[in-house]
């Protein structure tokens, strides 16, 4: 009986150490799917696929404090681009497929 227990345990603990051995799969974070609010992506604007239609994009750039926003449209690495005044200054602006809004 003892030699079960003593098989089985050993057998238990080969198994294991094969399972700490394997990788968790990598992930990138420079683009995140989505856009946490607390934070800012270094890397924005990020291109892909944009699914805003150019309505969600102006307003979201109007949410964000941008006003007078003119000559809005998606360039081809699929970032919605603008000229806007925050404030009293004119900028441009970009908002990417994460939500992402910066300016230049």
């Amino acid at each position: 009986m003892r030699k079960i227990l003593l098989i089985s345990a050993a057998f238990l603990m080969a198994t294991s150490a094969g399972f700490a051995q394997s990788q968790k799969p990598t992930t990138t974070q420079k683009t995140p799917a989505v856009a946490t609010p607390d934070t800012t992506n270094p890397g924005a604007p990020v291109q892909g696929k944009n699914s805003f239609t150019e309505s969600q994009a102006k307003s979201r750039m109007e949410k964000a404090g941008y006003t007078e926003i003119t000559n809005l449209q998606l360039d081809d690495q699929g970032v919605w681009r603008a000229s806007a005044k925050k404030g009293s200054k004119t900028v441009q602006v970009a908002l990417d497929y994460q939500g992402n809004i910066v300016t230049k």
